[in-house]
């Protein structure tokens, strides 16, 4: 399993974290993600071998938040 700590804008409330998790956890091969909403940070624990960080980051800029 691989860990990352991504920084991202735009996320501001409940409905964001709901936004970010729901989506992000859908994914196949990802077994944990959580919001920190007031540092600004996504951490997600997953398999490398089953998703990429790229498609992980696609679905969070699907949401309207931005990775930097």
């Amino acid at each position: 399993m691989k860990q990352v700590t991504l920084n991202v804008r735009g996320m501001s409330c409940g409905h964001c974290v709901k936004a970010v998790e729901t989506n992000v956890g859908a994914l196949k091969g990802v077994s944990k993600v959580h919001v920190e909403l007031e540092e600004a940070r996504v951490k997600v624990e997953f398999n490398g071998s089953e998703v990429s960080l790229d498609e992980i980051k696609e679905v969070i800029d699907d949401q309207g938040y931005d990775v930097i």
